[in-house]
This record gives structure tokens, C-alpha cells and sequence, in this order.
């Protein structure tokens, strides 16, 4: 994510390292770096101008304390300036109404359907409510039937009528079904065109003009930088939405949407999206992209991954496992299971601070818990929860059953055993208070 920008900005910090202070002679190829950087990751060199204008003024005179580095001093006040470009802090979405309606806007091709699902998918499983979609997008060839299909994944229920073409009236008894159903959130997912035309603002105008939805929410696609930018205008002067939604962050992104939208139209991103599961939708908070950005990894929103899918209950019986040296390989499935809950593996390693670089160009398969899954599933009830009974002939057969040799399962148990000593011992360590606490407890 943004690995260009990053780039950039570690080369711009380099030229105050070694520094006693920053001065106003020092920090000039690191300002004009920094704006170089903006604009090469396409953001407006009004706004690129801007903003390294405040990072100069908030840099000149500062004195450099032992401890800080005039190069850290940099990144913290660069840190600070583009959280504060981002909105500073994170939005929340307006679910006070009963039902609570949600408009969702944006150009074709931008991802509006599928974060439509999205939305719900969050709203159901963190929120707790009862979403209903509305397919008012009546023109795109399968529309209502791609959302059907994504809405099925979910268990959500989509509302449609096959005998109007009228997005508004759809919309209205979309509405009304939900308070007889008891659908708490009503999610309209809207008609899309290649570009801002006035036929599509007047349909959406009109619509929201309706139903006077609680939120408007505009989906743009990241990965067309300045031009988003400019259609999320042209949006909002027409329709005035109440915040935006950066999709596909995992590709090829250079960052312009993300730091330039809020600065030009003066509304928050509530919502970021990355790939095309439908789990793969998190608030947005300034400040952890800004760190994601500079390359600090992103801790807060790893840990939050750890929570969602985080049993207390089981988990302090599995503690009390470890502590007895009972730790088998039914727990270890359980834990491998929980893991792979929380999305894409290299992703939430790239969230450690100082590890996203060093692990960008390395290829880390999804699937790479495959194997163990395999030789645990060889393995019987008995020997899952009882590993020392495991000798070697009971070795050759799960060598066989796994499609690995007798060497690579001898290598999986001796890593397990050395594993279950390690845990062991961090948990000793943890429970007298000297060992660091795991981050969902």
C-alpha cells in the first residue's frame, strides 16, 4: 500500500539524518523532496505545496532533544501533518434512525456493489444489526443479480421489484419493507454511469431527496488517483454526501485519493476496502494510514484483528494448557484456524512495525498453513490429543496420509515440541508479571 510514496519519503528524511538541529538550510531537499513525493503519488500541487509549507513551520526552530533524532523529529511532525491532511481522526457512520438508511453513490466500476455488501456484512457481524440491501441499480447488465449473489454469501436479504424501472420508487418500498421486517439498516446500493452526467445526478439527486437518508456515502476507486478526486467533487457539490470510501487499497495505489479527498471536499473517509472478500472492509483512521504510510506498520489495527475473532473463555483455557504442558494439536488446528479468520497473512505481517519493507517482495502464500493442516489431518483424535504416543511407524503413516516424508513430519514435530516449550515458558513468564502481555488481553 503506497509502497512508491513511502519510498520516496524515507530518501526525503535522509537528508536531515546526522543533523544537530533543523535549520532552515538543512531541511530544504527534505521539503522539496517531500513535495515531489506528493505530487509524484498524485496529489494537487496546491495541496503537495500546502502541506509542506506547514511541515516547514512546524519544523524550523525545533530544538533536537537527545533521545530524537532531527531525522525522527521529521517523521513525526510528517506523521502528525498527514494525519491531520486525512481528517484527523476517524468518522463514525450515522446509524440513529430506525431504520437506519444508507445511500451509496459513485461512478461504475468504482466498487459500490460490492462494498453494498460489504457495509452489510460489517454492519450484521460488529454492529449487531438486521441490514437489508436494495438493488436501485437498474440499468447495469446483472447488477441486481451480482448483488443477490454477494448478499447470499452473508445470509443478507436484497430488495428488489422486477416490475419498475423507477430507482425512487423502489428505494421508498425498500423503506417501508424494512420497517414491516424489522431490517434496522437499509443499505441502496445506486446506478453508476463511466463518468459524472447530469441524467445520473438527477436520478440520485431525486433519490435521496425521497427518502432523506441518514447517511450518504460516496465510493471512490483509489487506484484512479486525482481523477477521483475530481468526480468526488463533482459528486458533492450536486449531491452532498456525508463521507467516502477508498476501495481497492490493494492494488496498484499511489496514494493521491487517499491524501487529497478530504482536503478538497471537506469530508471525512469513514470506510477503506482491499480485495474482494466481503470481510475485507475497516474504518478509516487517519492516523494509522499516515503510520502505514511511513512505513511504522500499523499495531492498533492488527491488535483490533486479534480482538475480532479473540474467545476470552477459550483462550484462558488454553492458557491453562500451556501452563500444564497440555498444549496438542487439536489446539494448534484451532489456533491456525483463528489466524487464517483474519484476512491475508502478508498483509497483517506488513502491520508490524518495521517489517512491511522487508517482506514487500517476498511472495507469502495464503495457503502456507496448508501443510500442517494436511499432517494434522492425518494425524487420528487420539494423536492430535495425545502427541507423545506418535512413534515411527505412526510417523510413516502420516507421512503417507499427508503426502510428506517420514523427515519433514520428524521436522513438524520437533518444531511443535520446541513451540510448546516456548509458550510455556512466555506464559510462566507472563503470569509473574516479567513477560510482555499478549495484545488482546
Amino acid at each position: 500500500m503506497f509502497e512508491s510514496l513511502q519510498d520516496r519519503l524515507d530518501r526525503a528524511f535522509k537528508n536531515v539524518q546526522g543533523q544537530g538541529t533543523i535549520t532552515d538550510l538543512n531541511i530544504a531537499a527534505t521539503i522539496k523532496e517531500i513535495r515531489r513525493a506528493l505530487v509524484d503519488a498524485d496529489v494537487n500541487y496546491k495541496i503537495a505545496k500546502e502541506f509542506t509549507g506547514r511541515v516547514k513551520d512546524a519544523a524550523l526552530g525545533q530544538e533536537v532533544i537527545t533521545a530524537v533524532s532531527p531525522g525522527q523529529l521529521m517523521v513525526k511532525i510528517v506523521m502528525d501533518e498527514l494525519t491531520d491532511l486525512m481528517g484527523g481522526q476517524a468518522a463514525g457512520i450515522n446509524l440513529a434512525d430506525n431504520p437506519a438508511v444508507i445511500l451509496i453513490s459513485g461512478l461504475q466500476g468504482s466498487g459500490k456493489t460490492t462494498f453494498s455488501a460489504k457495509l452489510a456484512n460489517y454492519l450484521k457481524t460488529k454492529k449487531h444489526k438486521r441490514p437489508l440491501l436494495v438493488a436501485c441499480d437498474v440499468y447495469r447488465p446483472a447488477a441486481i443479480e451480482q448483488l443477490k449473489v454477494l448478499a447470499g454469501s452473508i445470509n443478507v436479504p436484497v430488495f428488489t421489484n422486477p416490475d419498475t424501472q423507477m430507482p425512487v420508487t423502489i428505494a421508498s418500498q425498500a423503506i417501508n419493507y424494512a420497517k414491516e421486517n424489522k431490517h434496522n439498516v437499509v443499505i441502496i446500493d445506486t446506478a453508476g454511469r463511466l463518468a459524472v452526467d447530469e441524467e445520473m445526478m438527477r436520478e440520485i439527486t431525486a433519490i435521496k431527496h425521497s427518502i432523506n437518508p441518514g447517511e450518504t456515502l460516496f465510493v471512490v476507486d483509489s487506484m484512479t488517483g486525482q481523477d477521483a478526486v475530481n468526480t468526488a467533487k463533482a459528486f458533492n457539490d450536486k449531491l452532498g454526501f456525508d463521507g467516502v470510501v477508498l476501495t481497492k487499497l490493494d492494488g496498484d495505489t499511489r496514494g493521491g485519493a487517499a491524501l487529497s479527498i478530504k482536503y478538497t471536499v471537506n469530508k471525512p473517509i469513514k470506510f477503506m476496502s482491499t480485495g474482494e472478500k466481503l470481510d475485507t472492509i475497516e474504518i478509516f483512521y487517519p492516523d494509522r494510514m499516515a503510520q502505514r504510510i511511513l512505513g511504522m506498520g500499523d499495531i492498533a489495527t492488527m491488535v483490533g484483528k486479534f480482538q475480532d475473532q479473540y474467545d476470552e473463555k477459550k483462550a484462558m483455557e488454553l492458557q491453562k494448557k500451556i501452563q500444564k504442558n497440555k498444549f496438542d494439536f487439536e489446539d494448534f488446528l484451532s489456533q491456525i484456524k483463528q489466524i487464517k479468520k483474519m484476512g491475508n497473512i502478508k498483509d497483517l505481517l506488513s502491520m508490524i512495525p518495521g517489517l512491511g519493507k522487508q517482506i514487500r517482495d517476498i511472495d507469502i502464500d495464503d495457503n502456507a498453513f496448508k501443510k500442517i493442516e494436511a499432517i494434522i489431518g492425518s494425524m487420528t483424535t487420539e494423536e492430535r490429543q495425545n502427541p507423545a504416543i506418535i512413534n515411527g511407524s505412526r510417523r510413516k503413516r502420516i507421512a503417507r496420509g499427508s503426502g510428506n516424508s517420514v523427515q519433514e513430519i520428524n521436522q513438524f514435530m520437533k518444531q511443535f515440541h520446541e513451540m510448546k516449550k516456548m509458550m510455556k515458558t512466555m506464559t510462566r513468564l507472563q503470569g509473574s508479571g516479567k513477560g510482555m502481555k499478549l495484545p488482546f488481553k
